[in-house]
């Protein structure tokens, strides 16, 4: 079995360079979340500060338009997850519509300060913009198909990172 300090640079090296997430790392790991994240917050007391550290390797290794990049893709990630939260809940289809509108805003807003940072984002920016825009049509003028259109825009979310991020 690894001793505690093994564990804690694996956990440490994976969370900077591979950019794993807490929850990726404690599987991996065999540990428990709160373990890492414990051993994360212990490490930036002692001015080892795991956050600071994966931004700089990322902005080091890669440059401002990779790291922007990075952000609006682990965003996209989490709006997926949204997405697919609101797709197997019980709320109203209202609330549901509400929400990935809300959702589409934040991605707009999102972009929109992205593209002023890297200009070749705001594309990403525009398609995003249209999304939401047709989120707010379907809402306002087909709420019947406010189920269909969340089974589209996941997906189709997915093709347009890929086409605008790489």
């Amino acid at each position: 079995m690894k001793s505690d300090s093994d564990l804690k640079r694996q956990a440490r090296n994976a969370f900077i360079y591979k950019r794993r997430n807490m929850t990726q790392i404690a599987r991996d790991l065999g540990v428990s979340d709160q373990t890492i994240r414990r051993w994360k917050k212990k490490a930036k007391t002692e001015f080892d500060d795991w956050d600071v550290a994966r931004a700089a390797h990322v902005i080091a290794g890669q440059g401002m338009d990779a790291t922007i990049t990075h952000v609006l893709e682990e965003f996209m990630l989490l709006a997926q997850h949204m997405i697919e939260e609101l797709k197997d809940n019980d709320q109203p289809l209202d609330k549901r519509v509400s929400q990935i509108t809300s959702l589409a805003d934040a991605m707009t807003k999102m972009t929109h300060a992205a593209g002023k940072l890297a200009p070749k984002i705001s594309e990403l920016g525009v398609a995003q913009d249209v999304i939401r825009r047709l989120m707010e049509f379907v809402r306002s003028e087909f709420p019947k198909h406010a189920d269909a259109i969340l089974e589209v825009i996941e997906p189709f979310g997915e093709t347009l990172a890929e086409a605008y991020t790489t």
